[in-house]
């Protein structure tokens, strides 16, 4: 059966969500250019990444859990590492020439792609 939580965190609308494939972590992309990583069971904001330069557009998970990617109107796709328990790391990835509409990470997690609306 389905049950539904509320979210509270973010300052502006949610544009995309993503669920861990344990089920554990909903990772979810907002206008106020952050990403959140939340614990399904309790609903609590586990950690916010920031960086980007504007509203993220597109979000993914890995299979392990360790990799979010994000896409975003600053034309970026930023890779997110767990680094530790403290600290997550990312890798900017420039070459779109518009906003990154959506994004995927291939089920091994070796490739990460991404759409925009500058065709490429």
């Amino acid at each position: 059966h389905a049950v539904a939580i509320s979210l509270k965190g973010h300052s502006h609308a949610v544009h995309a969500v993503a669920i861990s494939e344990d089920g554990a972590r909903i990772v979810s992309g907002s206008f106020d250019n952050t990403v959140k990583i939340w614990d399904v069971v309790t609903g609590e904001e586990v950690r916010t990444l920031s960086g980007h330069a504007g509203h993220v557009l597109s979000v993914a998970i890995s299979a392990d859990g360790r990799s979010v990617v994000s896409g975003s109107r600053d034309n970026t796709v930023k890779i997110w590492e767990a680094g530790s328990a403290e600290r997550w790391q990312a890798v900017t990835l420039r070459g779109h020439q518009s906003a990154v509409w959506c994004v995927a990470v291939s089920a091994d997690g070796t490739r990460v792609v991404s759409g925009s609306a500058d065709n490429l």
